[in-house]
């Protein structure tokens, strides 16, 4: 080697390269791509090449080991990606209707009787057993089961004017207890 020629002569090689590169990527742009990133890497690393070793083959290698890591690279982003999707919430459906339908019910609940609308506010609410509820308004037990049957009788009603053939279902008001354990 003479002192004019050039010891770390690539352009040389990029037809070696590119033809290696294409038949990695199978894809003239990724090529290019691949090429270019295998330059670089040369470039970056080029004290690790030895002199006397083959500059096309160490080439070659560089090459093949940019487009390995940018596999491997573009498989963890991959896997990466699908576990963000695993815990990513899944798609809920539209709760506007689950709002209407609840200032409906909250307005039909506003709209019962007052003595109603306590008896059924102590146990369905606040979760009073039938008798503390009884006591908590100063009414005998039976009152307060007669409220409660007429307030639950006048929200099932609203239910029946939407009619309960669309698939929804249907309202339920629980709470309370007879005070018995069984």
């Amino acid at each position: 080697m003479t002192s004019w020629e050039p010891r770390f002569d690539v352009i040389g090689q990029l037809a070696a390269l590119r033809r290696y590169a294409h038949s990695l990527a199978r894809n003239e742009a990724d090529a290019e791509d691949l090429v270019h990133d295998a330059l670089v890497r040369a470039y970056e690393r080029r004290q690790t090449f030895k002199p006397g070793r083959d500059l096309r083959a160490w080439l070659l290698s560089v090459l093949h080991n940019v487009f390995v890591d940018s596999r491997r690279s573009h498989q963890a982003e991959i896997r990466r990606i699908e576990r963000a999707a695993d815990l990513a919430e899944p798609h809920h459906a539209p709760v506007q209707g689950l709002h209407v339908r609840l200032a409906q019910i909250r307005r039909a609940f506003m709209d019962l009787p007052e003595d109603q609308r306590a008896a059924l506010h102590l146990v369905a609410i606040e979760g009073l057993a039938f008798a503390e509820a009884a006591k908590a308004l100063g009414i005998p037990l039976g009152t307060l089961m007669s409220r409660l049957a007429r307030a639950r009788a006048a929200l099932r009603a609203l239910e029946d004017d939407r009619g309960e053939g669309g698939g929804k279902r249907p309202l339920r008001i629980v709470g309370g207890s007879d005070g018995r354990e069984g």
